[in-house]
Order: structure tokens, then C-alpha cells, then sequence
């Protein structure tokens, strides 16, 4: 059901491109800059806002390891926006990603894990705890090669659905967890990549970074859950497809509420805002919209909250820039 629901998303791609070209130019400008900083975030590395518009848009160079990672996380993310279509799964690809990612840092990047690594996490008080240990080092090349070879095989010849596939791919190759570091990431930026050359274009639209971000516990629940028995080839990948097809799915209503409200691009960047704000908590500050609206001129944030204002959908509760305000909710106006 979810396949289909996600195929049939698919097949109205051409007709939002064909009648919105505008509005989805700025789509996909918010997009990068959210899955830079989503993909980034979730492995605890940060950026200040106008410090990531700046680096993502190549007008400033990075300062410090932070800003470096998400300057190779840009470049990545760019190339698969131009040319996936040209480009073929393989370990050749993905060892250059990964050094890529890593172009801006004095790592040393490209190269399969030389030791055994776990897959930590570290609880509220402090103490780690492994939630899995990946693929041995030794075995790690070669297993990387055969995920390839496989992935290739069952999307050619169509084995299982292509969703599937992609999805299988993705949490091997994160099980594997060929690399020292940026195995989050990378198994990220592939997701992007094999879903445009099965034809599924969201993510160029909406940030499927971001997605997952707003939705981290389940993520790691899904992962967790499908990696058990994972190197007897006993473990269950329901919980893993499910999580997968679900933020696609959500993906893809994001886009298509977003792009049905919009009928001009002049009122584009105002219907996110808006849509921004039914994203925030409850009472929000105007530092926390820019944060969730990069790419969009404090002037348009600013008259987009006075017209909230003026339907009474928000009230400020004080004055100045540093003033908060607070949704109302539908049914109390």
C-alpha cells in the first residue's frame, strides 16, 4: 500500500514541474540549505544559521571543523543534484564521496575502516552504551562490493520493488559501516542519489534530512530493530521498510500541500514561513523562524508575521525584534 501510495506521488512530479517551474527553484534552494544542516545536525555537528547560508552557498569559506564537514557535505549533496542521472553505484563512487565529504579537513578520508568499529550511544547520564557492532574491517571491501553488485542486479532486473532495494541497500550499508566516520551521512546522501535514479525526485524539493531528523528516535528505533540477528541473516527488515516508506510518504505530502497552496512564486517563500511556523513549538522567538526558514530575507519573515498577525493566527507577547510570539490554534478564533 505504501508503495503505491509513494509510486502514484511519483507519477504527478512532472506535472508540479511542468506548472510551477518558479516556485520549485525556491523550493530546492530552502531544501539544500535544510539538508545540509539536518544531516549535519544529527551527527552533532552544528553551524550558526547565517554562518551555513553562507557556506552552502559558497560565499564564505569554512572556519572550523564544523563548517568544513558541512562544506563537504555541500559539494556531495550538489553533485548528486547535477548529475546522478550520469553517475553509477559503485565502491570507486563511494570512497570518493567519503573523501569528498571530508576535502576541507586534514582526515584522512577515502579509505574502508582499518579497525573494528561499534555503533555507540551515549545515554542522557553520560554512559555509552553499543547498539551494534557493524562488519569486521577485514571484511568490510568486499562486502561494500557485493552490496553494490547487488543493489545493481535487483533494480535492473527488478528482483523486488525498487523501494525496497534502495532501502535494503541503504541499511547494509549501514550495518557494514564501512568507514572510521560519516557512515550517517554518507548512507544519507545515497538514499538521495539511488532514489533519483529510480525516478523519485522529493528530496530535491524537500529535505529528506530534514525529515529524518524530525523523526530521529524512530529512525534509530528502525535501525536498531532490523540489525537484530543482522549478521546471522536471520534479522527482519519490516521495521526498516516501514520507517523508510513513511518518510518518503511524509515527503511527499510536505511537497505537495506546499506546492498546492502556492499558485505564484511571489507567494511561495510566504506559504513556508507559514508553514514553518505550524512546525514550531507552541510559542516561538523570530530567531527560532529564521533558524527552520533559511534562505528567506528577514524582510519576508517579518511580513509574513505581521499578516499572521493581522488574521489573528499569532499574537506577539512583546515588542522588538526579540519579542516572542504564540500560535493560535484553529479552534480558538
Amino acid at each position: 500500500m505504501a508503495v503505491r501510495s509513494v509510486g502514484e506521488f511519483r507519477g504527478r512530479q512532472a506535472l508540479y514541474r511542468d506548472q510551477f517551474p518558479e516556485v520549485l527553484e525556491t523550493l530546492r534552494r530552502v531544501a539544500i540549505v535544510q539538508s545540509t544542516e539536518s544531516s549535519n545536525r544529527i551527527e552533532g555537528v552544528t553551524v550558526a544559521p547565517d554562518r551555513l547560508e553562507a557556506i552552502v552557498a559558497k560565499k564564505s569559506r569554512p572556519k572550523d571543523r564544523s563548517e568544513q564537514e558541512v562544506a563537504g557535505y555541500r559539494d556531495v549533496l550538489s553533485e548528486i543534484h547535477t548529475n546522478a542521472a550520469k553517475l553509477k553505484l559503485s565502491t570507486s563512487l563511494i570512497l570518493r564521496w567519503h573523501k569528498d565529504m571530508y576535502r576541507y579537513t586534514s582526515e584522512e578520508a577515502g579509505i574502508w575502516k582499518k579497525e573494528d568499529n561499534a555503533v555507540v550511544q551515549i545515554l542522557p547520564d553520560g554512559q555509552r552504551v553499543i547498539r551494534f557492532r557493524p562488519l569486521a574491517a577485514a571484511a568490510t571491501p568486499n562486502a561494500v562490493e557485493r552490496l553494490c553488485e547487488l543493489c545493481h542486479e535487483s533494480l535492473q532486473q527488478r528482483k523486488a520493488e525498487p523501494l525496497l532495494s534502495i532501502a535494503s541497500f541503504v541499511f547494509d550499508f549501514e550495518c557494514v559501516h564501512p568507514f572510521k566516520d560519516g557512515n550517517g551521512r554518507l548512507g544519507r546522501l545515497l538514499t538521495l542519489f539511488l532514489l533519483y535514479q529510480a525516478g523519485y525526485e522529493v528530496g530535491r524539493f524537500i529535505s529528506l534530512e530534514r525529515v529524518i531528523e524530525e523523526s530521529k528516535e524512530t529512525y534509530y528505533e528502525a535501525l536498531y530493530d532490523s540489525s537484530q540477528r543482522w549478521h546471522e541473516g536471520e534479522h527482519d527488515l519490516r521495521p526498516w521498510w516501514n520507517y523508510f516508506l513513511g518518510m518518503l510518504t511524509a515527503a511527499y505530502n510536505e511537497f505537495e500541500s506546499r506546492v498546492g497552496v502556492i499558485t505564484t512564486a511571489r507567494g511561495a517563500k510566504r506559504e513556508m514561513v507559514v508553514a514553518a511556523i505550524e512546525r514550531l513549538p507552541e510559542e516561538f522567538s523570530f530567531s527560532d523562524l529564521q533558524r527552520v526558514c533559511p534562505g528567506i530575507s528577514f524582510a519576508t519573515l517579518k511580513r509574513a508575521l505581521q499578516d499572521l498577525k493581522r488574521k489573528r493566527r499569532i499574537v506577539p507577547l512583546g515588542k522588538g525584534r526579540d519579542a516572542r510570539w504564540r500560535r493560535i490554534s484553529s479552534g480558538s478564533h
